[in-house]
């Protein structure tokens, strides 16, 4: 076959600490659903002359390419604050692919069977879930936020049992790494210096070859991670998105969105907003979103303790007093977002009011989070009585007020607006729309999705039905699919 492969599998030669060999669990009846074939291209993998019996079989693990070398990794993970030695239990690495511009990508299926890692469960994943994970991390993408990515869905042809039958499928994920802070936790555990190490200087190697020389590594990372982090929640925030399982075993080393499980997009403006049916306690809430990015950074921190000094009080403090760093530097980013999403130049000690003032009548309105700024950019898909109110007119004109100190550039204030906010979003009907219709073989909903999420920044015609919230009024919850 001429593909393109072109795996140097680093991550498996690592000692039997950090993985398992293992190889997907064959399917009775594999079907390829869908292949993201602008991905392929990126990855300079060429699937055009494999027919699609042959894909069926590449993307559900029955065939593997050549070079591949499959893995299950070891890692761990605070759930829900609780900590817990993990691992991948229902994934499999099957190597690194390297592209012809010498960038390295992970590529894994979910969904493959059962791991060493997978306690019990039972190692498989529902089309339904998978097919969520391709749309909202494709999404995610061309929102410009650092994410996995997802190369193909194929059905197993097997029935999956959780609170009722369902299809099986496998998801191919594809990541600049798979390492997590979960990996640290789970090598920190053993209390072996020397594997500790080789984990530092694996992922310094990997994504921050910048540092290798440096005289501490292990502080130089934790500061790359902490700026990592803060942008990447940042960006979140941005476009309303909500995780809803931000384990520490979720929070990838390299700064990329990773796994999109019980995740959703916020429609009307409430901090608090939770979707996850396992989040009792609003833990990660869209609100909780930076407070929890913080925790698991500290939890990060703590395992390169033994590395930043020999004298552990002291390598406590200075961990502490980095971490301690979050705060500042994510409200300075946080603020930018906010007056990029405004259009604003410039710094004004008054546009924290301006902002939070905007955030509370939204929040008081009921307002939608995304289509209040497309109103503000006069992009609003229909007209809506609520910008009526007296009280946003009166906030409005305090708004134009302070966008008319941008020197006079209404053109770039406006270009600047439609660069941080976009016009779609993976509305949440919409998405339950096409997960079901994909459930009865009709990809007519899922394909129109995603072609519309691939360019949510540009007006599009006849597309209202995906800028607008949901009339039913139900409350949205959605499901890990474990």
């Amino acid at each position: 076959m001429t593909i393109g492969w072109h795996f140097n599998n680093t991550y498996s030669k690592l000692s039997e600490t950090f993985k398992e060999n293992i190889k997907p669990i064959p399917v009775t009846n594999p079907d390829l659903v869908i292949l993201n074939e602008a991905l392929a291209s990126e990855l300079d993998l060429d699937f055009s002359k494999i027919d699609k019996d042959e894909l069926s079989k590449i993307f559900s693990g029955n065939l593997l390419p050549a070079g591949s070398n499959s893995i299950a990794q070891a890692y761990a993970g605070h759930q829900f604050g609780h900590f817990t030695m993990l691992g991948d239990g229902r994934a499999v690495l099957i190597g690194e692919h390297t592209t012809k511009s010498k960038k390295k990508f992970d590529i894994q299926f979910k969904g493959s069977g059962k791991t060493a890692f997978s306690r019990n469960g039972d190692g498989r994943a529902a089309l339904g879930p998978m097919l969520r994970e391709y749309i909202i991390s494709e999404a995610m993408h061309t929102l410009k936020i650092p994410t996995t990515r997802s190369l193909a869905v194929a059905k197993t042809g097997e029935d999956i049992q959780r609170e009722k039958v369902l299809q099986g499928a496998v998801l191919t994920r594809v990541a600049s790494s798979h390492i997590r802070v979960g990996t640290f936790q789970y090598i920190a555990a053993r209390q072996k210096e020397d594997e500790l190490k080789i984990l530092l200087d694996y992922t310094i190697g990997r994504h921050y070859p910048e540092i290798k020389n440096s005289n501490n590594k292990a502080l130089d990372l934790i500061n790359l991670l902490i700026d990592r982090q803060c942008n990447l929640v940042v960006n979140w925030m941005r476009v309303g998105f909500i995780h809803g399982v931000m384990n520490t075993d979720n929070m990838t080393i390299s700064g990329e969105t990773i796994d999109y499980g019980p995740c959703a997009f916020m429609d009307n403006y409430d901090p608090k907003t939770v979707f996850s049916s396992i989040d009792q306690t609003g833990r990660y809430a869209y609100c909780n979103q930076p407070v929890i990015t913080k925790w698991n950074l500290a939890r990060f921190a703590e395992c390169l303790i033994p590395l930043i000094d020999k004298d552990q009080p002291k390598a406590i403090k200075i961990a502490t007093e980095t971490i301690n760093s979050f705060e500042n530097k994510y409200e300075e980013k946080w603020m930018n977002m906010m007056r990029d999403k405004l259009g604003l130049f410039g710094l004004d000690d008054k546009d924290k009011f301006l902002i939070l003032d905007l955030l509370t009548w939204m929040h008081e309105k009921k307002a939608d989070y995304t289509n209040t700024f497309l109103h503000l950019m006069k992009l609003n898909p229909k007209k809506d009585n609520l910008y009526s109110d007296k009280d946003f007119i009166n906030w409005k004109e305090r708004w134009e007020d302070r966008s008319s100190k941008n020197n006079g550039t209404s053109k770039k204030s406006m270009e600047l607006m439609r660069n941080n906010n976009p016009l779609f979003i993976p509305r949440n009907h919409k998405i339950e729309e096409a997960l079901e219709a994909a459930e009865q073989n009709d990809l007519k909903p899922l394909n129109k999705i995603l072609e519309i999420l691939k360019r949510p920044y540009d007006e599009q015609i006849g597309t209202e039905g995906y800028q607008s919230p949901s009339v039913s009024g139900e409350k949205y919850q959605t499901f890990c699919g474990t």
